[in-house]
């Protein structure tokens, strides 16, 4: 799924136009956006939590030479899954 069939999709199920359903997505992200970005974690109950976490300096390997090369500490974005979310990717048979 991609975001115009997922605005799509949020608009049929909260019976509002696509427009204001985009508008509500874009909102959403921009404000996770600037708040894990301020250091500060996003916690949806049950669905999933965003977090900045800093990594450590560490040696890796260029892939095509195999020459070792230094990798600075730095940060990434941590999603993880709640149970909610856990829950809807397992088969049900």
């Amino acid at each position: 799924m991609n975001k115009g069939e997922l605005v799509a999709a949020m608009a049929d199920a909260a019976d509002v136009s696509q427009k204001d359903a985009g508008a509500c997505l874009d909102a959403m992200f921009e404000t996770i956006a600037a708040q894990v970005s301020a250091g500060n974690e996003v916690a949806i109950t049950g669905w999933m939590k965003i977090e900045k976490a800093n990594t450590s300096a560490r040696t890796g390997r260029n892939p095509q030479t195999g020459e070792a090369i230094q990798v600075p500490a730095g940060t990434r974005t941590k999603v993880s899954a709640g149970s909610k979310l856990k829950a809807a990717g397992k088969s049900r048979s």
